[in-house]
């Protein structure tokens, strides 16, 4: 259970509303502290006096979090419900304990109608005179002319420019949405081949998680380890080996790998695998497709009964990436009428436009294929809000990878002064924010 403090509700990118934790990691909790006091702010609509948070931060609260991470949904919490009016950045080594940069934030329920939808960005790191003796870290301070003219340029609303080599405040005011962009996932195409062999056939013969320790034993005792009681005769043998090389085997690993069902489940998974390269062969095939229908047909054949998992393991096990091999078809669907119409819609697209999206159309009318994605090649982009995220494509990947599409369902919101906005603002505004 999470408390209802810290628990938002976002839009996603087709603007259904969802439940969304506002939680960043347990190792800074600063924008907890934050969402702590954004949730005891009174209600504008009823208090005459509505309510303004000051909060001093390190640049973790500006930076860190990716898109749909905790620290980004707290982001987006603040700034699309308009509280954030200003973010101002100290001089390094202005406090006593640390030299590294900070900012405050300025928080407000009831902005001046011309801070609407608009966040202030100051720099104030040059504005500072320096100490006669250091006080630990601490070696400047503020002047009272200094602070007064940072609270000027917050009042004004001001945008400039600093000087270079000249001391003085540098600031910008930009749009909400400014800060937000859309995180999209990048597809491409699966290519594999396949050949059954002894060799990639091996490998079943351990559970994946439990490779290490059952490679070991099996090493150790062979074929023994397939009798009754054999593994609980050496049981003390076997933990204390885990224990020696650092394998922290959770109760349920311990007794799956001490268990005769877990190494008779991978050997029955050994032999179905045998049983396919007697009657398929050892060739290898550069269309995976074909390759998968020929085992499904010898599995009904042989009259051999595998869960989709086991059936999954054999052919993950015989088959690998290669990029001249065919691509990897996924499924065959209709599209037509109602149902072409509600696609369209969803991917605000053409229909021509459809592979752009991972739609292939083939040569039957209405008919398209889709392909497995390859994880390993996947890539993400950052999209600015006010930008377009096919327009985008088109522009900035498809050029460059030509069987690329873009995965318009994983697509993430997110607000905050990623390495993205950095990139985009930090030449307009000097050094605010700075990196961290």
């Amino acid at each position: 259970m999470i408390d209802s403090r810290f628990r938002v509700t976002l839009n996603d990118y087709w603007g259904s509303p969802e439940t969304l934790d506002a939680t960043p990691r347990s190792s800074d909790g600063q924008l907890l502290f934050l969402m702590e006091m954004v949730s005891k702010m009174k209600n504008s609509d009823s208090s005459a006096h509505a309510s303004r948070i000051a909060s001093v931060h390190n640049g973790s609260s500006l930076f860190t979090g990716d898109a749909g991470s905790g620290e980004s949904n707290i982001r987006r919490h603040i700034i699309e419900n308009d509280l954030l009016e200003a973010i101002i950045q100290l001089p390094n080594n202005l406090f006593y304990n640390t030299g590294i940069t900070t900012y405050i934030w300025l928080l407000s329920n009831r902005k001046a109608h011309p801070r609407k939808g608009k966040v202030q960005l100051i720099d104030a790191s040059q504005l500072y005179r320096k100490l006669r003796k250091n006080l630990g870290n601490k070696n400047c301070e503020f002047a009272p002319e200094h602070i007064r003219e940072i609270v000027d340029t917050y009042l004004a609303l001001a945008t400039q420019e600093r000087q270079t080599n000249v001391s003085g405040i540098a600031a910008q005011v930009f749009d909400n949405s400014d800060f937000g962009y859309y995180k999209v996932n990048i597809e491409r195409p699966d290519r594999r081949k396949a050949q059954f062999s002894l060799e990639r056939i091996e490998v079943l013969r351990f559970d994946k998680a439990l490779n290490q320790p059952m490679q070991w034993i099996y090493q150790q005792w062979g074929d023994a380890v397939y009798q009754p009681r054999f593994l609980d005769e050496h049981e003390k043998t076997i933990l204390a080996w885990c224990e020696d090389n650092e394998l922290a085997l959770n109760a349920k690993n311990r007794a799956k790998v001490l268990s005769l069902d877990t190494w008779r489940k991978q050997l029955n998974l050994i032999q179905s695998a045998q049983t396919l390269m007697t009657a398929i062969g050892t060739d290898e095939s550069s269309d995976y497709n074909r390759f998968k229908e020929s085992v499904e047909q010898t599995l009904k054949a042989q009259n051999l009964k595998l869960t989709a998992s086991d059936n999954k393991a054999i052919l993950t096990a015989v088959s690998w990436y290669d990029e001249t091999a065919e691509k990897v078809i996924a499924q065959k669907l209709k599209l037509s009428g109602d149902k072409l119409d509600q696609m369209l819609h969803h991917l605000d697209c053409r229909e021509s436009e459809l592979p752009d999206f991972g739609y292939y159309p083939t040569d039957k009318k209405g008919e398209y294929l889709t392909y497995e994605s390859n994880s390993d090649l996947r890539d993400s982009e950052s999209v600015p809000l006010k930008d377009n995220i096919h327009r985008y494509f088109l522009a900035e990947v498809k050029p460059h990878v030509d069987e690329a599409w873009i995965n318009l369902d994983s697509t993430k919101n997110s607000r905050g002064f990623n390495s993205f906005i950095y990139r985009r603002f930090i030449p307009n505004i000097n050094s605010c924010p700075a990196k961290t």
